[in-house]
């Protein structure tokens, strides 16, 4: 019986988590549960899962919160200090993060601290201070086991294998909803086109990057931390079909791809079983839904975040940190129509620009460039809305 920890159980990939949990009650027990502004589900989850612990980010919901949980044998806490707390809790064996954004870094380095099994789901960690990260993580000794289709189609695919003999992993992408379309095209569309993914059922904020193709751009961040590539290692394809998870070429010619149908559940059971791989009833593949697998290159000059994110991790520093910052910003404005979908990247590039370069960030360096790029990208963000 493992304890499980979910930090961010309210969004796509904690429910997810727990559907999982729900359907293996034998082999997983949740210990504790946050969320960051979803009350109304948090207390619903908590009625049934009973963790020793629960969070709400939001603290003007504390008191909902503790009201309708009160008499349980709960801990209820709030505030980002207790998603630390939650994410280094004693009883946890295996801690998942799932929260979206930046929030996600302090919370994973605690886990880390504690020396915490943990699935990573929250990407921006990695994007945001990935040298920090992985060097903490051998310090203690810790797995970290990525969660995304991506990363854990990689690492199962180097599951035996040395790093060493990696010569180039391929990373997929399906192209998003717009997929095949020009500037002139994606310059016009509105977020209930965006939000419209062919494959994956996903939230908000991460539906809007797949659009964008940011997604994939920090997922090549990503892999660079998680699996100590050079940039010339990582390519991004196009296979609308998400079946093809990612591939792996090793230094003799040989590949090995991941495949599956696209469900995100399969990736997580992996994570929480690890190394084991565990009986599921999940939806199997079958070939003759999909006679035909297609590959394409990206067009990173109409969708250039992709371009902007390889940029970044070339340059390095806190360069990654100023492209995260700036893309959750602008995302949410374009999600609140205060900015087109191809204005994302202007301000991005701007911000990528104009904000102070560090070469080798501190953890309160990265903290700093996180702050400065918001104010600075909605200030320009501001500018653009008011010129519309």
């Amino acid at each position: 019986m493992k304890n499980i920890a979910i930090l961010g159980s309210t969004g796509s990939v904690g429910t997810q988590a727990l559907d999982v949990i729900r359907a293996n009650p034998e082999l997983y027990r949740v210990c504790a549960l946050t969320a960051n502004a979803n009350a109304a589900l948090l207390i619903q989850q908590a009625m049934e899962f009973k963790p020793q612990l629960v969070v709400i980010g939001d603290e003007s919901q504390y008191a909902e919160v503790k009201n309708a949980l009160s008499g349980q044998g709960m801990n209820i806490l709030c505030g980002e200090d207790a998603l630390c707390e939650a994410a280094s809790l004693t009883a946890a064996d295996f801690v998942l993060t799932a929260i979206m954004g930046s929030v996600g870094l302090r919370p994973t380095i605690a886990a880390i601290k504690a020396k915490k099994k943990i699935g990573l789901a929250n990407k921006e960690t990695l994007v945001v201070a990935g040298e920090l990260i992985t060097q903490l993580a051998d310090e203690n000794g810790v797995t970290i086991i990525p969660v995304d289709s991506e990363h854990s189609a990689i690492f199962q695919c180097l599951v035996g294998e040395e790093l060493s003999s990696i010569e180039k992993i391929y990373i997929t992408a399906s192209g998003g909803p717009f997929r095949g379309k020009d500037r002139d095209f994606v310059a016009k569309v509105k977020k209930e086109q965006a939000l419209k993914h062919p494959n994956w059922v996903m939230g908000a904020k991460i539906t809007i990057d797949s659009a964008s193709l940011m997604n994939k751009g920090l997922e090549v961040i990503e892999a660079k931390w998680l699996f100590d590539l050079d940039i010339s290692q990582i390519d991004v394809i196009v296979h609308p079909q998400s079946v093809v998870h990612s591939i792996v070429q090793f230094n003799d010619g040989s590949m090995k791809a991941q495949m599956g149908v696209p469900d995100m559940k399969l990736p997580i059971h992996y994570a929480m079983a690890y190394p084991k791989r565990i009986q599921s009833q999940f939806p199997r593949f079958n070939f003759m839904d999909y006679p035909e697998l297609t590959f394409y290159k990206p067009d990173m000059d109409t969708f250039r975040n992709l371009q902007l994110a390889y940029t970044a991790l070339e340059k390095g520093g806190n360069m990654p940190c100023i492209i995260n910052a700036a893309n959750e910003v602008v995302v949410e404005a374009f999600l609140n129509d205060r900015i087109g979908f191809l204005e994302m990247s202007d301000v991005i590039e701007q911000c990528m620009s104009d904000l102070t370069f560090i070469q080798a960030p501190s953890l309160n360096n990265y903290l700093e460039t996180d702050q400065h790029t918001r104010i600075f990208a909605r200030q320009l963000v501001t500018k653009k809305h008011l010129a519309i």
